[in-house]
């Protein structure tokens, strides 16, 4: 199964293509999709439904991994981060790639099975669990990472819920 983990944003997108087969990993590939700060912000939603659109037809994921957003203070980021996401979702759907959405408490639980980890925790596991040498970077990276892992961890269950 090929799956590819999102961290969402709109300056930074962190990506993360893995294969999952036998309870094994491998990380195909990781990274992420950055936009530039004087852009405007239609043109930032732009350059990432493009550029995502780039790596999933190169790499054509069956899911989509997506982190849910939580925002206590900022508004005006989390509609941002959210537009953002929007942006993700239809880019996968206009691809028929099947999209399961992760808190990051489900993420840490299914990464190291600790809710509470931290998040250098998590990217010492999404490291070890993916047999990497060194934990992905960027950060964005190896987040998306870890939701992908959660989405693999948890896919039959979450498969089965659906209607």
């Amino acid at each position: 199964m090929r799956i590819i983990g999102i961290d969402p944003g709109y300056a930074i997108v962190g990506y993360g293509v893995t294969d999952y087969a036998a309870g094994r990993f491998k990380a195909i590939d990781y990274g992420a999709i950055t936009t530039k700060p004087d852009m405007s912000f239609d043109r930032r939603l732009e350059e990432i439904h493009l550029d995502l659109g780039t790596i999933l037809d190169e790499y054509k994921p069956e899911y989509m991994a997506l982190e849910k957003i939580f925002f206590t203070t900022n508004q005006k980021t989390a509609i941002d981060v959210a537009q953002a996401r929007g942006v993700i979702i239809l880019t996968a759907k206009t691809r028929s790639i099947k999209i399961i959405e992760y808190t990051p408490l489900q993420v840490k639980s299914a990464v190291t099975g600790y809710g509470k980890a931290t998040k250098k925790q998590i990217q010492e596991m999404t490291a070890r669990i993916l047999s990497l040498d060194t934990i992905p970077k960027p950060d964005d990276a190896a987040d998306a990472l870890a939701v992908a892992i959660c989405l693999a961890h948890s896919y039959k269950s979450q498969l089965n819920a659906r209607p």
